[in-house]
């Protein structure tokens, strides 16, 4: 047969630079032949990456990189260490693993879903493999991909019957299948009858050629105006107006403005306003001509004999496909027979859904939607911690991460902005007013400046699209009251800050391991964080059930106490100068509008310091405020879980507490 060798050896050849992907036929029916394997087609990119002495390069099917867009699967590759040419597919898959070629048009980052790599062949190891028949390269490949890996998976093969392989993926809302002859080579550049593709739904590449805009719309557009080439000539195939969000139509807009031309560019110009089989009543509408340089696909129900689509609907842009390479796809027509199949794990669910990169790393300003709303985020570039090179771009990043874990601690707070527009070693200043100054999605808290004799508004931030403004402002560290907006006179904890002056960090570990024995003799829960600054801070929770007040009161006992065991290097004395240059208990921050800085809130200090929730035992001597980054901290929160969240307990009964305290004294 032609197109399919035996296994002979390796062909020594240099490794190669740019090998042009072996394409599938479409036929319009599976069939049930011996000597062929079946995988599922992913609806996705097709891509070719070459790994050679740590180096990656994932390209196109028209020879594009895919390195900044695709960067989680080329930092896969990178770790991958091997010397080879593979070829597959990148797709995105949802929750149950299931290839959602919309979502991989939109992504542009983890945060819009989870990106996978199938490799389904292997075309350069030691050697030129493209020879070997499929099932010897299927081995090879088989040995050498990562175990479970999240990103890049191996495309599995499928030694079934192909109609009811077929009526599988057709059940489970598919694209479709491949069929390969077992023993078939790979072939570069060719159409070959030795892979086929079976597809579940009819789709098409098409040109877009222009767009009409339908009287009285209200939309950018109304339909796409499509075309292909077809004996060399571009034609019509007529307007698709489905498939797209008006958030696409104004994506596709501003690809399509540079490309915008007074002429028309099909051979024959289309009347897209005549009623048709499908289109009895047309609506009056302009047309903006735009130059044949943009791709997309969609999907249709039949074509009928006049060439007409029927119920057409956009599937999204084919960045990886040129304009002179669409034409019509004519599926082969082939004899089937009908053979059963039992049911498979085709289709895993993603290994991991933790939250990884929200913006990607090249886009200098990128606009999210999150909660419902767009978000611009800007100067992404931007160093904010100059000495570690870590960017605006990073810090965005750790609050997208961070934010299942902090918003507990600010959900219904008002708080003050402190913001650092150019990072930690730039001018910095206090925003507590934000009235008409914010969306109007945002919560804000009412107060009265006697000051300015005026009403203003503090911020709450109550969810992911808060958290990421405010820190799109420049707030590093995020600041929020002890209280709520609806009992902002009854904090939810009481705090300590022992905050060190010419102390040791050993000193004021000692300090904490005192105060959290004082605590136990009274039977006061409490929890420690570093400051993410110099010191710690310990946490008694109260539940909401006491005043301001009551806190700083029951706080100048505890701290009083705890002076009276290490005078020496210790001072509960509010004024700087009267403490001589020892480590202050400060109970004040125990009252109204107070705020310190949040748990696993960042620090605009040296290192990028957290402020990070610690179990008392680690609470010794050796532990370091350096010891929790930006870099490390989102992997010991996923490990540790919310290790802080007592604090939100019902809190402790303090009447009782404080008949204990009077005995200590």
């Amino acid at each position: 047969m032609a197109g399919v060798k035996k296994s002979k050896s390796l062909k020594s050849v240099a490794f190669p630079a740019d090998i042009k992907p072996m394409l599938a036929t479409l036929i319009d029916k599976p069939f049930d032949d011996a000597g062929w394997v079946y995988e599922l087609k992913w609806d996705g990119y097709r891509a070719i990456a070459y790994l050679q002495n740590g180096k990656v390069e994932i390209r196109s099917r028209n020879n594009k990189s895919f390195n900044d867009k695709f960067y989680p699967i080329l930092q896969a590759l990178q770790k991958w260490k091997i010397d080879a040419v593979v070829d597959g597919e990148i797709v995105v898959v949802n929750d149950k693993g299931l290839p959602d070629f919309g979502d991989l048009q939109n992504w542009r980052s983890e945060a819009d879903g989870h990106l996978t790599f199938y490799i389904f062949d292997i075309l350069w190891m030691k050697g030129d493999l493209m020879n070997l028949p499929l099932t010897e390269r299927r081995a090879i490949l088989i040995k050498i991909i990562p175990d479970a890996h999240p990103v890049i998976k191996l495309s599995a093969t499928f030694d079934a019957s192909g109609s009811s392989f077929f009526a599988l993926a057709e059940k489970m809302h598919l694209e479709g299948i491949m069929a390969k002859k077992a023993d078939s080579i790979y072939i570069p550049d060719n159409r070959s009858k030795f892979w086929l593709k079976i597809k579940t739904e009819k789709r098409q590449e098409a040109i877009i050629c222009g767009y009409t805009i339908n009287e009285n719309t209200s939309k950018p557009f109304s339909a796409l105006l499509l075309g292909l080439y077809e004996n060399k000539k571009l034609i019509s195939l007529g307007p698709v107006g489905t498939g797209f969000s008006v958030q696409q139509q104004k994506d596709l807009i501003k690809k399509l403005k540079p490309f915008e031309t007074a002429d028309c560019p099909f051979a024959t110009i289309p009347d897209f306003n005549k009623p048709s089989r499908f289109r009895p009543n047309p609506p009056k509408a302009e047309v903006v001509w735009v130059k044949p340089k943009l791709v997309c696909e969609i999907s249709y129900r039949e074509l009928t004999k006049d060439k007409a689509l029927r119920h057409p609907s956009y599937k999204g842009l084919r960045e990886d496909k040129l304009p002179a390479d669409i034409g019509w796809e004519k599926p082969v027509v082939i004899d089937t027979k009908n053979t059963t199949l039992a049911d498979k794990n085709m289709i895993k669910a993603p290994v991991t859904k933790d939250r990884k990169t929200f913006l990607n790393p090249t886009d200098e300003s990128q606009v999210r939607k999150i909660g419902g709303h767009d978000l611009k985020f800007q100067n992404l570039s931007k160093v904010y911690w100059p000495k570690e090179n870590i960017t605006k771009r990073d810090m965005l990043n750790y609050y997208y991460q961070v934010a299942p874990f902090i918003l507990p601690y600010l959900k219904d707070r008002p708080q003050t902005l402190n913001r650092y527009p150019n990072g930690i070693t730039g001018d910095a200043f206090y925003q507590k007013d934000v009235k008409g100054k914010v969306p109007e999605w945002l919560d804000t808290f009412p107060y009265y400046s006697e000051a300015d004799e005026r009403e203003k508004e503090f911020i709450i931030c109550n969810n992911e699209a808060s958290l990421l403004y405010i820190a799109s402002l420049g707030c590093i560290e995020i600041n929020p009251w002890s209280s709520r907006k609806k009992t902002p006179d009854n904090p939810d904890w009481c705090i300590i800050d022992l905050d060190p002056d010419k102390n040791t960090f050993n000193q004021v570990i000692e300090a904490a391991n005192l105060t959290h024995d004082i605590l136990n003799s009274i039977d006061a829960v409490s929890f420690c964080k570093t400051s993410g600054s110099t010191g710690l801070h310990i946490y008694i929770p109260l539940g909401g059930k006491y005043t301001y007040e009551e806190s700083k009161e029951f706080g100048r006992k505890i701290a009083t106490i705890l002076h009276g065991q290490i005078p020496g290097y210790t001072s509960i004395e509010r004024q700087t100068k009267n403490r001589n240059g020892k480590m202050y208990i400060d109970f004040l921050q125990n009252r109204p509008q107070a705020t310190v800085a949040s748990v696993y809130s960042l620090r605009p200090k040296p290192g990028a310091p957290v402020s990070m929730p610690l179990h008392w035992e680690e609470v010794k001597k050796g532990l370091k405020i350096t010891d929790f980054t930006i870099f490390n901290s989102i992997e010991r929160i996923k490990e540790q879980g919310d290790i802080f969240k007592g604090v939100l307990g019902k809190g402790i009964n303090l009447k009782q507490v404080l008949k204990k305290v009077e005995s200590l004294f």
